[in-house]
């Protein structure tokens, strides 16, 4: 089945409240983003752009990172989200700008900014526009860091592998709503990656930049997380004429027949950029 794509309804209070506990309660967009934000060498910034940003979870770990002096921009095109993340991070450092990606080099300063980082949305905006505004707006030298979510960039850790037999929690929702809904899901073929490796590559190459690095990592959950993940309204599953409250009906139902500390394993490409220098 192709990965689950959530392009539409951030811009919502449910969600972007939804999110924000969710990025309170468990570690994975806090670990995502300090390991994006090490990776763009902030040790001597003065200007990081926080790309698609959200509520702020990878603005903070910019702000941990680069120097007390360093400013941010976080840009997301959700205003619900931003709303959340004024409230959460209030840091006079952080400019908050509602704005799509494709548009940034609208709103940061062209050729000034040390690093652009980009948590868990690349893949969901317009690709090539938008390496060419993050080229215009990076200093010479200056990096671009963001990953890819693994179905999306066809790619598998080998932790993967070691997660225990049995079905997972999202073969379990389908199974609940079959039985209790009659549910059938639409016929699948294997769909083609939708940003691997050799496309970022090429459209890094059209816009002026190098790649520096990419590396398949992996991230490390639970059962738990993975049921709050599938909370958030824009990530809720099955697809199909269902509402929120039935998405969370047949959930509560598959978690039941999970167990809350089985492990799970999610990966990532991650991927570092350069405008060279």
């Amino acid at each position: 089945m192709a990965p689950h794509d959530a392009v539409l309804g951030w811009d919502e209070n449910t969600t972007a409240e939804a999110y924000a506990a969710f990025t309170r309660d468990f570690p994975m967009y806090g670990a995502t983003s300090r390991d994006l934000a090490s990776r763009a060498h902030l040790a001597d910034s003065r200007l990081v752009v926080d790309l698609c940003g959200g509520a702020g979870a990878t603005a903070k770990a910019i702000l941990d990172q680069a120097p007390g002096t360093a400013r941010v921009i976080s840009l997301d095109n959700a205003a619900a989200m931003q709303r959340v993340g004024r409230r959460i991070l209030d840091d006079a450092r952080v400019t908050w700008v509602t704005a799509g990606a494709e548009d940034l080099d609208r709103h940061a300063p062209g050729a000034e900014v040390d690093a652009v980082v980009c948590n868990s949305a690349i893949w969901k905006t317009d690709v090539p526009r938008v390496f060419a505004a993050v080229r215009t707006v990076l200093r010479p030298g200056g990096r671009f860091v963001f990953n890819i979510g693994g179905g999306f960039a066809g790619v598998h850790h080998d932790d993967e592998k070691s997660t225990l037999p049995g079905p997972s929690l999202n073969q379990l929702i389908h199974q609940i709503a079959a039985r209790d809904y009659g549910y059938t899901p639409p016929p699948t073929r294997p769909a083609a990656p939708k940003l691997p490796l050799e496309a970022v590559t090429a459209h890094l190459s059209c816009a002026g930049m190098d790649l520096v690095d990419a590396e398949v990592v992996a991230q490390h959950g639970t059962a738990a997380e993975k049921r709050a993940w599938l909370s958030i309204p824009v990530f809720a599953r099955p697809e199909g004429e269902f509402t929120h409250a039935q998405r969370m009906d047949i959930l509560a139902k598959a978690y039941a027949l999970t167990t809350p500390g089985t492990p799970t394993v999610t990966s990532w490409l991650t991927v570092v950029a350069q405008r060279p220098a």
